[in-house]
């Protein structure tokens, strides 16, 4: 159009269907109303499960049984920011600390090309690691929890920040900030076949050389006992993929 619009780009979003499948419709009986939803178990919980269906572009059936799944996520959440405020944890080792700057960018990322479904999957599975560290959920991590779950669960994210003893909205703090270098992993997880078929996993130094991969791989049990008697005849070697051993 001649005169300037007010956005940069328009986005059409995927028609929400019932839960049979069908458009909805009165006729058909298939209209959710999400009043219900909202009054059932929460604004933050429709909104996050309409983002969570699927891609914002593709066609998504409605079901209704799946919010409460959102509603447990949340609950997660809730617990884990909990956690830091209890236990003022300040201390974050590393594993934590890189799947942290990880989150960060992948939800970054994922928010600006409008792909929230694996946003918040990524949330889900930040939130599973931080669960996992028990009382010892650093006070940054849930910080940037917070900030990061607001998109998708405003009213969540509020209440998250406020508990972490900020008195003002999380709206006036600026966005998460992620290191580049901490969202790059040092290691990588190669399989190990014999023979052409897969018989063990092992977790080596991006720039490990084949010397290295061989001397891994001769620490798994199942390896060692495919290799057992025979003669090593080929070594096939793909850096960062797969390692073949070929023997007879």
């Amino acid at each position: 159009t001649t005169p300037p619009e007010p956005f940069q780009k328009l986005v059409h979003q995927g028609m929400i269907l019932g839960s049979d499948g069908e458009k909805m419709s009165k006729s058909r009986g298939n209209v959710v109303n999400p009043d219900d939803i909202v009054n059932a178990q929460g604004g933050d919980a429709l909104r996050m499960y309409e983002m969570f269906m699927g891609p914002l572009e593709a066609v998504k059936p409605w079901q209704t049984e799946q919010v409460s799944g959102i509603v447990r996520f949340q609950n997660k959440v809730y617990n884990a920011v909990k956690n830091a405020v209890e236990n003022k944890c300040i201390d974050m080792d590393e594993e934590t600390t890189k799947i942290m700057h990880k989150t960060m960018k992948k939800v970054t990322e994922d928010i600006d090309s409008m792909s929230f479904n694996t946003a918040i999957s990524a949330l889900m599975v930040y939130v599973n690691h931080l669960q996992s560290l028990k009382d010892k959920v650093p006070v940054e991590a849930a910080e940037n929890l917070a900030l990061m779950i607001s998109p998708f669960a405003p009213h969540l994210g509020e209440e998250c920040w406020n508990m972490l003893g900020h008195e003002n909205s999380l709206a006036y703090h600026s966005w998460v900030e992620y290191n580049e270098e901490l969202c790059v992993d040092s290691t990588v997880t190669m399989g190990v076949q014999v023979n052409g078929k897969v018989r063990g996993e092992i977790e080596i130094p991006k720039d490990a050389d084949q010397d290295l991969a061989m001397e891994e791989a001769m620490k798994q049990s199942r390896v060692a006992a495919q290799l057992d008697g025979k003669d090593v005849k080929k070594i096939i070697f793909v850096p960062g993929r797969i390692l073949n051993i070929v023997a007879k």
